[in-house]
């Protein structure tokens, strides 16, 4: 039976684990060839392994988005073995390390450091990204967001800054590009239950328990990656066709208060 996505070319950055497997693995479900990209060799090559396990065909390329040279060697290794690049899922994405701190509290470094993945990292692969997709004649990109690039999120001002950045991006792109047929879109997670919310749940005790009430997530839980992976792949879809420069909200409600 023939999938929406036979013969098409996906590409996810931070694909090693959480959102970025999970889309992985649905752009593999849905009959694409995967590029998966991280900067994590063992865990890529682990989401490589679950797309083939399951009868899938995909790549990985070990990939820092925030350094120029590394992204242009991820599209041209992409491109050289599959051709092309039909859909592009920029996921990467840090937070700080270690117990929350309120703006001050940021050093130099670590704003930096959020920012040059976070933000420059998304900016990095589109430009390349583009250029590809005008080449072909059109495309979809996707960029994780959050939703605390839609609101402001306390004790997480450097990131939020920077997911705002990308929901910017997103909107300045999508009209730049909407007549090469190339859709730009976001998508604005919640609270998910990924590693990285796990490790920051270990440094700040409580944290993933403000999901779960009544007060930040009025559905009573946190997200799967795998419901956020089914928002990409719709915004990729032949039914998101007319969509371009939008940021869905995958929260729960949250930013709906």
């Amino acid at each position: 039976m023939a999938k929406q996505f036979d013969g098409k070319v996906a590409m996810v950055t931070g694909a090693g684990s959480g959102i970025g497997r999970a889309t992985a693995l649905a752009f593999a479900r849905e009959g694409a060839k995967v590029v998966v990209s991280d900067i994590a060799v063992e865990n890529g090559e682990e989401t490589v392994r679950l797309i083939k396990k399951s009868g899938g065909e995909a790549l990985f390329i070990k990939t820092d988005v925030s350094k120029a040279a590394d992204v242009e060697m991820l599209i041209n290794k992409a491109t050289n073995t599959y051709g092309r690049i039909d859909f592009a899922h920029n996921n990467a994405g840090v937070q700080r390390t270690g117990s929350v701190v309120k703006t001050v509290g940021y050093t130099e470094a670590e704003f930096d450091f959020i920012m040059g993945i976070n933000l420059k990292g998304v900016w990095l692969c589109m430009k390349h990204e583009i250029a590809k997709m005008q080449e072909q004649g059109g495309g979809v990109i996707v960029n994780t967001a959050s939703a605390a690039g839609i609101v402001g999120f306390i004790y997480m001002g450097p990131y939020t800054a920077s997911k705002h950045g990308v929901v910017g991006l997103t909107k300045s792109a999508a009209l730049e590009y909407a007549e090469d047929g190339i859709r730009i879109n976001a998508v604005c997670p919640g609270l998910v239950e990924t590693p990285l919310m796990n490790k920051f749940e270990e440094q700040n005790v409580g944290f993933k328990s403000m999901g779960t009430g009544t007060g930040i997530t009025p559905m009573g839980r946190i997200g799967l990656p795998e419901e956020i992976a089914e928002a990409v792949v719709f915004l990729c879809s032949d039914g998101a066709s007319f969509i371009t420069g939008h940021a869905m909200t995958v929260d729960g409600g949250y930013t709906a208060h």
